[in-house]
């Protein structure tokens, strides 16, 4: 029973849409009806609107790190339980038809908990990416892959497979940007 209540907490957690509320609130808009039609942080700074697109990057990690690190300290069997029902809650959010978010804020979050050189290694790979490429879409994939092959080869200790399945799951979201990146219609970001 305890690890049911764990995960439904976890995932309750993970659904908050906070880029939908955010940008529902302050810009009485829909985000879904704004530029990809995404709920996550990357399409609330479309909105124009910096402080909401910095909020929802920031709340979307925070919706991950509080219930994780309190799953760490009390319960820390099941914190990659949690980890995956905070991430499947952001993915697939129950008050938006299960339509949410791509998952890279919310990932960060979980990667910080579970140890915090993970997100150090996620940031960095993503920055270079980014850098070079412009393609906030593109530095996601190659940084979430970049995650199990680093735990794969330095930690060793058999979890790698966790960090596929995430990196499955964010391969999933991110279709419609590999399709376009493939075209060469994928449109390039800016972080400030």
């Amino acid at each position: 029973m305890e690890i049911l209540i764990i995960a439904l907490i976890c995932y309750c957690m993970g659904s908050i849409p906070f880029g939908f509320l955010l940008t529902k609130i302050f810009l009485k808009k829909d985000i879904r009806k704004i530029g990809s039609g995404n709920i996550g942080a990357t399409n609330a700074l479309r909105t124009g609107n910096k402080l909401l697109g910095y909020s929802t990057l920031i709340l979307d990690i925070l919706k991950a790190v509080i219930p994780i690190l309190i799953i760490k300290i009390y319960y820390s069997e099941y914190i990659f339980l949690s980890s995956l029902s905070v991430f499947l809650g952001h993915l697939f959010p129950i008050w938006l038809n299960f339509k949410g978010g791509k998952g890279v804020a919310t990932y960060i979050g979980i990667l910080f908990c579970i140890n915090y050189i993970l997100g150090l290694i996620f940031i960095t790979t993503w920055l270079i990416i980014f850098l070079i490429s412009k393609y906030s879409s593109l530095s996601s994939l190659m940084a979430s892959f970049i995650i199990p092959i680093y735990h794969f080869f330095i930690i060793e200790n058999g979890n790698y497979y966790f960090f596929i399945i995430l990196f499955i799951l964010i391969f999933y979201t991110h279709r419609e940007n590999i399709k376009r990146l493939k075209n060469n219609t994928e449109s390039k970001s800016k972080i400030y």
